[in-house]
Formats: structure tokens, C-alpha cells, sequence
């Protein structure tokens, strides 16, 4: 969705990815540490032999129909969005977890 507001948009790419990498390197200090190599393996394997032809199509097939938009230069950069997101989305939820297990763990102390 954000790729696809980006080519209707007409933003940078750069803008997106540096944002969403600086996300992601945040994301790393403050994740379990197990699960961090698993999110950074989930953005390799998110872009598969079915992905990328299909991302790739469905960003030419938009930039060429935004009228000012040139399809070779803002039809691609989706695939960094496909490889960028698994990664935060794992590390998010890991996050989330493992606070909601914290304050669970809270409470079960306090009421003992």
C-alpha cells in the first residue's frame, strides 16, 4: 500500500526506504533477541520467484496508468517494500509480546 501511494504520490523512494530501514535498525535494539535473525530472514524470503514478477507488474501497471508517472522510474522500488515490512511486522509483534508477557508476568507476582 505504501509503494502504491508512493508512485500515485510521486515521492522519492529514498525518503520511504531510509524511513523504513532507520525503523528497522530502531527495531533491532529494543526486539528478543531470538527472534532477530528470523525477521531479518523473513525479508529475504518474502521476495520469492512469485513475488517479484508479480510486485514488479502490479508497479509498472500503475505508474503507467497515473498520468505523469514514468514507468521504468517509478514502476520499481516495490520490491524494497516487499523485503522491508516482514522484517518490521516480525520484530513489531515479537516487541508487542513480549510486553504483553511482561505485564502479565507483573501481575501474576502482585497478586501472589
Amino acid at each position: 500500500a505504501l509503494g502504491s501511494y508512493r508512485i500515485v504520490v510521486g515521492d522519492p523512494i529514498h525518503y520511504y526506504i531510509i524511513a523504513g530501514y532507520i525503523v528497522v535498525v530502531i527495531q533491532t535494539f529494543y526486539a528478543p533477541k531470538l527472534i532477530i535473525p528470523l525477521a531479518y530472514d523473513s525479508g529475504g524470503v518474502t521476495t520469492s520467484t512469485v513475488t517479484v514478477p508479480l510486485v514488479t507488474a502490479l508497479g509498472l501497471g500503475l505508474a503507467s496508468t497515473v498520468p505523469g508517472r514514468n514507468p521504468m522510474i517509478d514502476g520499481f522500488g516495490l520490491i524494497a517494500f516487499a523485503s522491508l515490512f516482514p522484517m518490521i511486522s516480525v520484530m513489531g509483534y515479537a516487541q508487542i509480546t513480549q510486553w504483553l508477557n511482561k505485564d502479565t508476568s507483573e501481575d501474576e507476582e502482585n497478586a501472589l
